[in-house]
């Protein structure tokens, strides 16, 4: 079918941000005394926000999570970040021929999405079209920020696609109505939940333009 709205996730899909944050998360963590291995929270923490990580570490593992814990995580990340942060490798490739209209919606705040794409050569790909689970009551793997994305843009859920990379997303964007792409290269990726979940695989972003319908003609 032809969609009249691509969605993108950020982390994952069009930055290679998981591996960084991921692993500035798991040592900060470590040092609150979280039992928990860096492949096992990259497994857990994938998709979700930084407060419903320190929800899941608080009912969990019964650790109280420092007030400032948010603010020491995140520029510890930012400085990783301005170091070691890419683009998903062929998301250029991809984006160039896509030519309907595209957005973002990640668990990162705005902020955060603004500095990544920015650093990985995408700032103005998507114009102010950036949505965070902080404008909505519920983040993922609810389906509000993926219905305030689509109101915002004039889309109706059965014509919007949805590029993801974690379970989390995947469920929301199904829990929306919304056909999902899962861009399951990393090695942390389950690909069979994440196509139990509804999602169709890929793992070359450069396959991407064909899956959602985009001829070379189109192009």
């Amino acid at each position: 079918m032809r969609f009249d709205l691509v969605i993108f996730d950020m982390d994952g899909v069009l930055v290679d941000s998981e591996p960084i944050a991921n692993r500035v998360l798991h040592g900060h963590f470590a040092a609150l005394g979280v039992p928990m291995t860096l492949d096992e929270a990259t497994r857990r923490f994938t998709g979700l926000s930084l407060a419903n990580c320190c929800d899941h570490v608080a009912r969990t593992h019964g650790i109280a999570i420092p007030d400032e814990f948010a603010q020491r995580v995140w520029a510890d990340t930012e400085a990783a970040y301005l170091e070691e942060l890419k683009p998903v490798p062929g998301v250029g490739f991809a984006l160039d021929r896509i030519a309907l209209p595209k957005c973002v919606a990640s668990s990162s705040g705005p902020n955060r999405i603004a500095l990544s794409l920015r650093l990985a050569g995408l700032e103005g790909r998507f114009g102010d079209k950036l949505f965070s689970t902080m404008m909505v009551p519920r983040g993922k793997p609810h389906p509000d920020i993926f219905l305030y994305a689509a109101a915002r843009m004039g889309a109706m859920p059965p014509r919007t696609a949805v590029v993801e990379d974690s379970i989390y997303g995947v469920r929301g964007a199904i829990a929306a109505g919304m056909a999902v792409f899962a861009y399951a290269a990393a090695p942390h990726s389950d690909r069979a939940a994440l196509a139990d979940a509804g999602a169709t695989i890929f793992t070359d972003m450069q396959e991407l333009p064909r899956l959602l319908g985009v001829s070379v003609a189109d192009t």
